[in-house]
């Protein structure tokens, strides 16, 4: 018989004496995008089985808690596909080299994603692309589900890519459906759209929107051609924040603008995209609307560098941040010992994670993009293991989304034959329980495990008995329990 160690009921629990209650997590969100659009991150081809491209996967994710990671931001729709098995769209090529072939066997990535990062601690936020239609780097021919055949008459061809027209009502509902679809059907805990609106300026032409334009003059529009265009993005931000939050309310929506707003602002900002006049991406509107739960504009610069600069950029963005939304910067990690003439000092990347901590109104980073972490140019990955990610954290709480603190999980401590310790988790009540935290205490305590799973065996070293453990429930939105301390006695 397993020596049953503890299970205590609600009712009988009492507050453990202060020296067994373990330190508060630090909260900072450290996440890092996967890109499949060119096989960037993943899957690394397009040849692999199904088994190779779950191996990767795991790699990555795996990669992530070592580095103490809490997020990973999935790129599931690159170019009006889809990297999940979806009626909407086709399967993607970067997925199996031919657009609209599904893997073989059968196998959903995305749901085995979600899986196994909830399993790690990690949250899963899947990246879509609004309007990208098709990419010059694809070789093989869009498949017969592909927007591009279903409804040619909303795709323009626009430089080296195919673009949906973000003016045109068709577009806009189906991508809202796509990314509906996709809340609906997974347990994912965000939604994260790119700075890709109406697309970037190639060799000074404008974008080919005249059909969808004349449409809306035609019917008593009344909007110049750019404020139209800004009106089309601001509409579809606003309907996808709404759609997102009325399928699963917790669901967090994340947008990744271009780092510079306008040129001049603020006043020492000299050269960039302008992206509200040429994007149409009013993105300093939806920040200051709320129309989002996080922001993460892409701040792909260095501290020192003034015409674009990260600490001046940075706290111009928190500035406009006035509903208090988190600020969650993107940095251009892989630019650490990268192609030479671009290729950054690690110490660059350090400095800018200590800047953005050293911002009261900013919260943590994003990472563009995995690689940066896989290969592990100038030892990345142990530079911040031994620094500044050397405690692990949760993803801050969004109490707009709701505040409710979830209530004490039950706890079951035991040993196995094998004299190894095993914990059973178990949420307090109906609250609905995203991870569990787990602390060990011996001489100390141990650095927590964050998981979805119920039963953990502990890994202790050799000789080494716990003194005490505590558990705490962190639900979807963020919220933490307060701990489950269980005093273990020796036997």
């Amino acid at each position: 018989m397993l020596p049953l160690l503890c299970l205590l009921p609600a009712m009988l629990w009492t507050p453990p004496q202060v020296d067994l209650i373990p330190p508060a997590m630090p909260r900072e969100f450290r996440a890092a995008w996967v890109a499949t659009v060119a096989n960037i991150d993943w899957p690394s081809k397009q040849t692999l089985t199904p088994d190779q491209q779950r191996t990767e996967m795991l790699r990555i994710l795996d990669t992530a808690v070592q580095l103490r990671l809490n997020a990973i931001v999935f790129q599931v729709r690159p170019s009006a596909d889809a990297m999940y098995p979806s009626k909407l769209e086709p399967w993607s090529e970067y997925l199996t080299g031919l657009q609209g072939k599904g893997p073989m066997p059968p196998f959903d990535p995305l749901a085995f994603a979600v899986d196994e990062a909830h399993a790690r601690g990690l949250e899963l936020h899947c990246w879509f692309n609004p309007y990208r239609a098709g990419h010059p780097i694809q070789k093989g021919p869009m498949a017969d589900r592909h927007i591009s055949r279903t409804h040619p008459e909303v795709v323009r061809k626009y430089g080296k890519y195919l673009w949906m027209d973000p003016g045109e009502p068709f577009v806009q509902r189906h991508t809202l459906d796509v990314i509906r679809d996709v809340v609906h059907r997974y347990d994912i805990d965000g939604v994260h759209i790119d700075d890709y609106f109406y697309p970037y300026p190639e060799g000074g032409k404008d974008f080919p929107d005249d059909p969808s334009y004349n449409r809306y003059k035609d019917h008593g529009g009344k909007l110049d051609r750019a404020d139209w265009r800004r009106d089309n993005v601001d509409r579809f931000v606003h309907s996808l924040y709404t759609t997102i939050k009325a399928e699963k309310p917790w669901v967090k929506f994340g947008i990744s603008p271009f780092g510079i707003y306008r040129p001049g602002i603020p006043d020492s900002i000299k050269a960039g995209i302008d992206q509200y006049a040429e994007l149409y991406a009013d993105c300093k509107k939806w920040l200051n609307e709320g129309w989002c739960d996080y922001f993460s504009p892409q701040l792909y610069w260095p501290i020192a560098q003034k015409a674009q600069s990260f600490p001046v950029l940075l706290d111009w963005w928190i500035s406009q941040n006035t509903k208090k939304r988190h600020i969650w910067p993107g940095l251009y990690t892989s630019r650490v010992g990268g192609d030479e003439g671009k290729t950054w000092s690690l110490q660059e990347i350090l400095d800018e994670i200590e800047l953005t901590r050293s911002r009261p109104g900013s919260t943590g980073v994003v990472h563009f993009s995995m690689k940066a972490f896989l290969d592990n140019k100038q030892d990345i990955v142990g530079s911040l293991t031994k620094g500044l990610y050397a405690e692990r954290a949760l993803v801050p709480a969004s109490p707009w989304l709701g505040s409710g603190m979830p209530s004490l999980p039950s706890v079951e401590v035991a040993k196995n034959n094998d004299g190894k310790w095993v914990v059973s988790m178990k949420p307090g009540d109906k609250h609905t329980v995203r991870f569990f935290t787990l602390r060990v205490k011996t001489d100390r305590w141990l650095m927590p495990r964050v998981t979805s799973r119920d039963r953990i065996v502990l890994g202790l070293d050799p000789g080494t008995e716990p003194t005490a453990i505590s558990v705490t429930s962190v639900d979807r939105i963020g919220n933490e329990s307060e701990p489950r301390v269980i005093p273990l006695r020796a036997e």
